[in-house]
């Protein structure tokens, strides 16, 4: 059990870790160009997450239509659902062109007074947005390969769009001296790369899965399909982003530093979040499948195994970000000494949260697998949006300097809900099966 976990989770790990790295490998560089610069990423980062979302979301629709398709042999239909996934990944792309040439402006007036802030923010949130093709394009060759059992193809296809994006940010950045423009285009000149390798990769399995455009036909039916499996996906995939988008606005009736710092701890949490949740991702299907095997023991064994492995991942974050807060901040963001006061004790503060919600989204494993997903949706809400948004607006108006304690004090709470929960379900469900 302890082999089968590891080995479902490890490749969306590996893939995961890779987006993080050059998530922050980016942000490292842009933090050298100015406070500023790295403020407008901030304001930027909600709404790169809901592109992602839309991505994600749509990808479960597309994976479950597909191998549904796959799995009862019918090649045609599977053809079909192909095409009409990349159709889909097509109108998310024509949302975020229009997002980038008609409201990025307006969003970020919304964000900040600041003219400097706005304008590199709308520099880079622009060229993202309607350069977002490759995105739209990698995301659908990745789930086609991952349906036909090739996950080699998914990471290469992950990897080589990293380490473009990591080659060009400081050539662009610094070399050509095109500021956060040049990281945005570093950024989408990786996702394009990575949707055409994409597109090569798919053409050498065309002798498992043909595929043909010529022979599309728009099938409504199909259409609905997908995209009455993704819209819950692209709405659980998006409370990151409302949960960023809430506390910038917040953060924002306090400092602009505190913003600032926020940013920080996005980029560094998802280095301990992905992991986990790497982990979650292979613990549904295990579970999934050892409960329709009516085998408890395995399911015990599995979500055991689970809980240990994010719980060691988070601790481990939690020390980590704990003793390294300020050479973090000093070295590779470049914070002042305003930023460095302020964003020791919030880094510490919010380090505290990590294995309280490792627990929580390992129980939202269990309640997804076990035919819960309401209780896994009530937990999502509760640690991103109910509890937390409320929380950090009492204490930014009461105690400033406690702001950042609204994460761990939030997953406490949630924590203990999530076991309530899973206690109820194990007595009902897993118990009777042991």
């Amino acid at each position: 059990m302890k082999r089968l976990v590891l080995s479902m989770s490890w490749p969306i790990m590996l893939s995961m870790l890779t987006q993080a790295v050059y998530n922050l490998v980016d942000s490292i560089y842009v933090a050298r160009i100015s406070d500023t610069a790295f403020l407008a990423l901030s304001y930027a980062y909600p709404i790169q997450t809901l592109m992602v979302a839309f991505c994600v979301g749509t990808g479960v629709g597309f994976n479950a239509t597909l191998a549904h398709r796959l799995g009862k042999k019918r090649m045609d239909e599977a053809n079909s659902a192909v095409l009409h996934g990349f159709l889909l990944y097509f109108l998310c792309w024509l949302l975020f062109l229009s997002f980038g040439l008609f409201a990025c402006r307006t969003y970020l007036n919304a964000c900040s007074d600041t003219a400097e802030v706005m304008e590199q923010g709308v520099a880079y949130l622009r060229i993202c947005c309607c350069l977002s093709i490759g995105m739209c394009l990698q995301f659908p060759c990745e789930r086609v390969l991952q349906s036909t059992g090739h996950p080699a193809g998914f990471m290469i296809v992950q990897g080589v769009g990293s380490l473009i994006n990591i080659i060009l940010d400081p050539i662009l950045i610094f070399g050509f001296g095109m500021g956060v423009q040049g990281a945005a285009i570093a950024t989408v000149t990786g996702q394009i790369t990575g949707g055409l390798v994409g597109l090569v990769l798919i053409r050498r399995v065309r002798q498992q899965l043909p595929i043909s455009p010529c022979s599309f036909r728009f099938q409504p039916p199909l259409a609905r399909e997908m995209c009455r499996i993704a819209a819950p996906a692209v709405l659980m995939q998006s409370m990151t982003s409302l949960m960023s988008l809430g506390l910038n606005g917040i953060l924002t009736l306090w400092s602009e530093t505190a913003v600032w710092v926020l940013g920080v701890y996005f980029k560094l949490q998802s280095f301990v979040f992905m992991p986990v949740f790497s982990v979650n991702n292979g613990l549904i299907s295990i579970i999934s499948y050892n409960y329709g095997a009516r085998d408890g023991k395995r399911i015990s064994g599995a979500i055991r195994f689970g809980m240990l492995t994010a719980l060691t991942t988070a601790l481990t974050g939690t020390a980590l970000l704990w003793l390294f807060a300020r050479p973090l901040l000093t070295l590779c963001f470049q914070a002042g000494p305003a930023a460095v006061e302020l964003g020791v004790p919030a880094l510490r503060m919010t380090a505290l949260s990590f294995p309280l919600a490792a627990v929580s989204i390992i129980c939202s494993a269990a309640f997804q697998s076990l035919g819960r997903s309401s209780h896994s949706l009530t937990v999502t809400l509760l640690r991103q949006i109910i509890l937390l948004l409320p929380a950090a607006l009492f204490l930014v108006h009461f105690r400033p300097r406690w702001t950042f304690l609204c994460f761990p004090l939030v997953e406490l709470f949630t924590c203990a809900a999530a076991l309530v929960l899973y206690f109820r379900i194990y007595r009902e469900k897993i118990l009777p099966l042991t």
